[in-house]
Parts: C-alpha cells; structure tokens; sequence
C-alpha cells in the first residue's frame, strides 16, 4: 500500500480508499460477496483538460480521489475526483448511480441530514449542491468564500451550513439563504483544517487548524468556550505553537460523548471527552502506534476504527474497556487479513 489511504465508516458499512480506487465491505467482513470494488479511473465522462489563454493543457486530472463520506443514514456514498467528477452511490445493495461534473477540484464534501442533497466545498472557495433524489441534475452555487475552503459541515438540523478556509475564517451561515450569515467564528491563527458539529449536542462545534489548536465553539454566536494547544499535550515542555502540525480527522461517538483527533505527519490520536451539559472537553487519552496512521473513524456499535500503514495489519478496531480505548480484539486481526487481498490501493 503505497502513498496515502483514507477510511469512511457508517452504521453497517466500510469504505477503504487510496488513489483513483476504493474498497467497501460490511463491517463483520463476513464473506468475500460483501466486498465492492470501484475504480475511477474506468468512469466515463471525463470532464475536458483545463486550458490555458492559448488553449495549451495546464493540468490533466489524475482519477485519484479527493474526499469522500456516506449519508447519515449510511444508504448513500459519494466521492469528488481529481478529474472533477462527483460520484454517487447507493450502498443497498452497492450501485453507482451517476457521474456529475464540479467547476473546481473540490476539498471536502457533505450530505444534509435528509439524504436530499450533497454539499461540495472547492477550491475556489465555493459551495455547490447537488441533488441526491435527482442524481443527474446539475450543481447550484449556494456560497462562497474569498478563500480555499478545506471543510464544510452542517447543523443536524440542516438548518445551518458552516464553512471553514484558508484564512482563519469560519463562517455560519443559513442553508436556505446561505448569503445571510449568522456569525464568524474567530480565533485560530493558521489555516481551519477540519470542522464538525456534535450531533447530540447540535449548538456545539469543534475545529482545529494549522495553529495546532482543538477548539470549542458556540458556533450560532460565534463564541469560543474552550482552546487546547495539542503540541502541549504530547510535549508538556513544549511552547504553544512549537512543532506545529494539522489535523486530518475528527470523529466523535455519540454513545461515549467521545472524540478522537487524528493529526498529520505523528502517529498520535487524542482521545477527548464531551461534557455537553458543561460545554466543556476532557483530555482522556493518547494512542501512540508504530506505523503512519492514515485514519481513524468511530462506527457507534463497533467501536474506534483505525487504519494504517501496515500491510500485515492494515486495519484496527479499538474497543472502550474501563474508560480507556483499549488494543484491538484479537479476532481484528483474522479480519485485516481477510481485507487485505482486496485492498488495491
């Protein structure tokens, strides 16, 4: 498994991606039918090569993937490509059901909470949406930013979509008039990496940046409750903002009230605790691991799942055992093994 991988989990579904392919599978691996495999690289409608004024080719897409999620309710998956396709796919049973174009390379993407459409973030700093229920039709435009935007996210309720960039900012803005924004929510001092709304306690929000800061907001108002220098966590000794790194992932567990953040370059994950009638996170824990870890994602009823750079072991599942996230079960291991034959990435 060379150069980098992602992983997408929902209630009963597995999704294991690197490059232009991915892999999905149920979560009990039980039997070889249950894997689909697709590869972007055999989808039709390849959008034209950007041109230049004079009509030269400035870039050809490469078919690797760019960022992918299900539905909430796991019925859907969709994908954006370095080609500049978004693609949609039910997963009962699993079907590819359309091949749409996107104006720019995109960075991130969402499903409201209805499964009626996705939102797509670019990197010119718009937000298109696309239907769900009408997989053909094309995108509308809903914002903007003057900025790269590196994620988006949306309130449980589907009543407020909130945008993260390049230059610091993160706004809230109304989904059904997106040009009316509700608040700023400013702080960071570096680039806003990753944003997620907690889904049991829907006015809160959580972001981390490339200031290498987790921080609480009150997002409605634009009011921050809480900072955590993550360097000072693992290098007590340390001065905030002293070997900075970003954030790749958070992931959060209804069940437990718990978060796990996933940084770039260490093979570290934080383990937090939500105290949502306090407002208030909780550092719990630190796993440290022997490999690169491409990507972490809680599954409600499984557990922590971990994916890393081990071909032996390519993917974890961590268990709660006494308030600690515990090794993994033994029998993960005869599940890895029964993965990695398909994992083609």
């Amino acid at each position: 498994m060379a150069g980098s991988a992602a992983l997408d989990v929902s209630r009963n579904g597995l999704v294991v991606r690197g490059g232009s392919r991915f892999l999905a599978t149920g979560t009990d691996c039980s039997d070889d039918d249950s894997f689909f495999i697709y590869d972007c690289s055999k989808a039709e409608r390849k959008p034209q090569e950007d041109k230049g004024e004079e009509g030269q080719t400035l870039y050809k897409g490469s078919d690797n993937i760019l960022a992918s999620t299900f539905s909430r309710s796991g019925n859907y998956f969709a994908l954006t490509d370095d080609n500049k396709r978004l693609i949609l796919f039910c997963t009962k049973p699993w079907k590819c059901l359309s091949i749409r174009t996107v104006v720019r390379r995109c960075t991130s993407l969402i499903f409201t909470a209805t499964d009626e459409k996705i939102l797509v973030a670019d990197k010119s700093g718009d937000v298109y949406s696309f239907s769900v229920l009408a997989p053909c039709q094309g995108g509308k435009l809903e914002l903007g930013h003057l900025s790269m935007l590196l994620d988006v996210a949306m309130s449980p309720d589907d009543r407020y979509i909130l945008t993260a960039d390049r230059d610091e900012k993160i706004r809230v803005s109304l989904f059904a008039a997106p040009h009316n924004i509700e608040s700023f929510c400013l702080g960071h001092t570096e680039f806003v990496s990753r944003i997620f709304v907690v889904p049991n306690h829907p006015d809160l929000l959580l972001s981390t940046s490339g200031d290498c800061t987790l921080r609480l907001w009150e997002y409605k108002v634009g009011k921050e409750l809480q900072c955590f220098h993550l360097n000072k966590l693992r290098n007590p000794e340390a001065t905030p903002f002293e070997k900075n790194f970003a954030v790749s992932r958070i992931t959060y567990c209804c069940q437990e009230n718990c978060i796990a953040i996933l940084c770039d370059c260490i093979p570290v994950i934080y383990i937090f605790q939500l105290e949502g009638t306090k407002k208030q996170l909780i550092y719990k824990q630190q796993l440290t691991f022997n490999h690169r870890v491409w990507d972490i994602a809680f599954e409600e009823m499984q557990g922590l799942w971990i994916l890393q750079e081990c071909r032996e072991v390519p993917v974890l599942l961590y268990h709660l055992e006494n308030g600690q996230w515990q090794d993994p079960l033994a029998w993960m291991i005869a599940l890895a093994v029964s993965i990695r034959p398909h994992l083609i990435i």
